[in-house]
This record gives structure tokens, C-alpha cells and sequence, in this order.
């Protein structure tokens, strides 16, 4: 019997392709099953029970989908250039999502006061953290989050991030969130404000009154979770998130250089300048765009997000604090700049 060596070499580079293109999952991980039996005194040492997880465990099966996910996201590197600030800008601080934002902004405004109050947190900073987590709810993803956890968690590569939240999404369960309401992200953010389950299980907040916190179909939860988040990340009251400025050409950048080498996002905090306060800043020639300074001994950085001369941002603590949700500068400042358009 003669070889066909075409088909040998067609078959051969095909299985090549595969084994090439094949998930790392595939290697190394064990039985999926068996990494989640041997999860089981993790869960109970949580307190959850065994009746919890017999009645979801042995269902479960790895979501290819999202590992494919995982392992394709974008990245770059220590050196690699990053782009303006402005057509992010245009994108997330549009006319839409002002415009929505306003309608949640009015038809909340009673409970929204009421929450600024007892937590010193802004209106208008809850409301644009809803618009850009979920654009005011209108999407919160369709993933199966003990799923997609036990995907991610097993799989291995971050594990150490994934096991974690997938033991608070069964917490979650056993203590009487619906399996059903355990939808959202393939990275298993969830709900309106879009919080990872073990964030759920220390900060979200009933706000309505009716003895849940449901941050699923609730807005008036999912605001009080919001600022909740908030206040455990050293929010300031009666303090601005930041002041668009103009910066004089002459101004000796160098000099202002921060000394510091941050543990947490370099690539996010080594763009900012040294703290210095409003009095400092205005003696260096610095303009707010709105001619309004405020008070002098507020502290706040210098951030030029699309290089010298064009819009710069003076930003406080309160920043900070945005960048605890979420570390990209970006991200922080399109929430502070949708917050000051919806309050308009």
C-alpha cells in the first residue's frame, strides 16, 4: 500500500495548526471536575454550603469561550506609547450618554441627594460611574459566572485572581442571590455597577429599603453600592475630582517630576506630577478652564493626557479614588468629565 504523501503532508500541517492554536487549558490542569471537588474545604472554610455546591458543581462545565477571551487581551508593554486622551474622550463623554445620563440623573435625583448626604459622595459621580460601567444598565453581560469563574480559575494562569471570586460567587448563591442574577462579564463582573462578587459580598448596599441588595434590577441599590465603593476608597467630601486647566509653555516640567515609584498601576500613576497645592499650582501660571480655583490648600496632581498645550487636569485624591475602580487614567477622567456634563 503506497503513502500518499500529499495527504500525509495536508494531514500532518493541519494536526501542526491545531496543536499550535490549541488552548493552554488543554495542558497541565487536570480533570476540570476534580478541581472543583478539591475546592470544597476552601467553600466550606466560607461557610457556604455542601448542599450549595452539589446543586451547582457537578453541572459545570470549562467555557472554551472564555479562556480564549482571557488569553487575548490586550496589553502593552513597559515601553509602548500611549495615545491621546482626546478620542477616548469623544467616545465615552459623548452626546448620548450625556443625555442619558441626565434623564437617570433627574429621575433619581431623591434618592441620589439622599445618599450624597449620608455618604459625602456626588451625585453626579454615582450616575457616571453607571453610564460607563453599563451605559445606565442597558447591557451588564450574559456570562454564567460560576461558569465562567470556574473556567478562568482552573485554566490556572491567573488563578490566584479567579479562585477567589469564584468562592464569593458561591457565597453569593448561599446566601440567596438567584442563580439567575448571576450573569454578567466573562471576567465575572456583575451588575449594574458592574462589581467582581467578592466586591458584592463587602460593599453592596440595599437602598431602597426592601432588605436586599439588589444591584441586578435595582438602580437605587446598585447607586448606594456605588458609593458605598466610594467611601471605602477615601472619598473626600465637599472636594472635586479634578479642574481642567490650561499650562503656561514655559512651565519646567522636569521640576515637577514625581520621586515616587508606585507599587500599584506605574504605568497609570508615573504620568501624574508631583503633589503640590492649588496655591502652588497657581503660582506656576496654571488657568482653570472655568476662571474658578479651589480652596489653596487642596492638594492635587498634574495630569496632561494629550501632551503640552492642549487641556490639562489639576486632579485631587478624589481622582484616587476613581482609580480604585478602575486603574486607567483614561477611564478616571471620562468619569469625572461625564459626572461635571450630566450635573450641567
Amino acid at each position: 500500500m503506497r503513502l500518499n504523501i500529499s495527504a500525509f503532508l495536508v494531514a500532518l500541517a493541519t494536526l501542526s495548526i491545531a496543536i499550535a492554536t490549541a488552548p493552554a487549558y488543554a495542558q497541565g490542569n487536570g480533570d476540570f471536575q476534580s478541581y472543583l471537588e478539591d475546592l470544597r474545604p476552601k467553600a466550606r472554610a466560607m461557610g457556604i454550603r455542601d448542599a450549595t455546591l452539589d446543586a451547582v458543581l457537578p453541572s459545570l462545565t470549562p467555557n472554551n469561550r472564555v479562556i480564549e477571551l482571557d488569553q487575548n487581551q490586550p496589553g502593552g508593554g513597559a515601553y509602548s506609547p500611549i495615545p491621546n486622551f482626546e478620542p477616548y474622550r469623544r467616545k465615552h463623554v459623548d452626546a448620548a450618554r450625556i443625555s442619558r445620563g441626565r434623564v437617570a440623573y433627574q429621575a433619581n435625583r431623591a434618592r441620589l441627594a439622599r445618599i450624597e448626604a449620608e455618604t459625602g459622595v456626588p451625585e453626579e459621580i454615582m450616575v457616571a460611574i453607571f453610564g460607563h460601567e453599563t451605559n445606565y444598565g442597558s447591557y451588564t453581560g450574559d456570562f454564567d459566572l460560576i461558569r465562567s469563574l470556574a473556567t478562568l480559575a482552573w485554566e490556572g494562569r491567573r488563578r490566584t485572581l479567579f479562585e477567589p471570586e469564584l468562592l464569593a460567587t458561591l457565597k453569593m448563591l448561599d446566601n440567596g442571590v438567584p442563580r439567575s442574577r448571576l450573569v454578567g462579564s466573562w471576567a465575572g463582573a456583575t451588575g449594574y455597577p458592574q462589581f467582581l462578587p467578592s466586591v458584592y459580598l463587602r460593599l453592596a448596599k440595599d437602598g431602597d429599603g426592601d432588605g436586599r441588595a439588589d444591584i441586578w434590577t435595582s438602580e437605587a441599590d446598585a447607586l448606594a453600592s456605588i458609593a458605598n465603593y466610594f467611601v471605602h476608597s477615601g472619598w473626600r467630601r465637599g472636594q472635586p475630582w479634578g479642574v481642567a486647566v490650561s499650562v503656561p509653555m514655559g512651565l519646567n516640567r522636569s521640576a515637577l517630576a514625581a520621586r515616587t515609584n508606585p507599587p500599584r498601576c506605574p504605568r497609570v500613576f508615573n504620568r501624574h506630577s508631583r503633589w503640590l497645592n492649588m496655591a502652588e499650582w497657581r503660582k506656576l501660571g496654571l488657568v482653570p478652564a472655568d476662571g474658578r480655583w479651589p480652596d489653596d490648600s487642596m492638594m492635587a496632581t498634574l495630569l496632561e493626557p494629550d501632551g503640552p498645550g492642549k487641556t490639562a487636569y489639576l486632579l485631587t485624591s478624589n481622582y484616587r479614588a476613581i482609580l480604585d475602580y478602575n486603574c486607567s487614567n483614561f477611564y478616571a477622567l471620562s468619569v469625572g468629565l461625564l459626572a461635571d456634563a450630566v450635573k450641567q
